[in-house]
């Protein structure tokens, strides 16, 4: 923005020292530097409540698009409850071994069937594989 070199600064200075004064100089930087320092401050504050007013617009998008998906799928939190096990976990293999019996029993299987056995697991071999 200002193409300044050494060279500008020292005939600023120079011109500042003859029109100002030695005496006042001191003074004079003192309130330069003042003014840049609250210069600063204000830009910070204002690139912080830009900042701000950025986050809080991503903030509405979110808060938007998940409205938006409550009213696309309004009993998606009921889906999920469905998929929950009504049974505590340590009474369900009990209750469902029962009611497998009971209703082998109910549709008129024999009781003295014998029982469906378990498909049988391949034989291990060793490390070969088939032709």
């Amino acid at each position: 923005m200002f193409d300044l070199s050494w060279s500008h600064i020292l005939i600023v200075l120079v011109v500042a020292l003859v029109v100002v004064g030695p005496k006042d100089l001191p003074r004079l930087m003192h309130m330069i530097g003042k003014w840049l320092g609250k210069a600063r401050t204000m830009a910070d504050q204002f690139k912080k409540s830009f900042d701000e007013m950025s986050r809080q617009a991503e903030l509405d998008e979110l808060r938007a698009e998940i409205n938006a998906l409550r009213n696309e799928r309004p009993f998606a939190g009921i889906e999920q409850t469905l998929h929950e096990p009504v049974l505590p976990p340590d009474a369900a293999p009990k209750t469902l071994a029962a009611s497998e019996g009971g209703a082998a029993h109910e549709q008129g299987a024999p009781h003295d069937a014998a029982p469906v056995a378990a498909p049988a697991l391949p034989a291990p071999h060793d490390g070969e594989l088939p032709p």
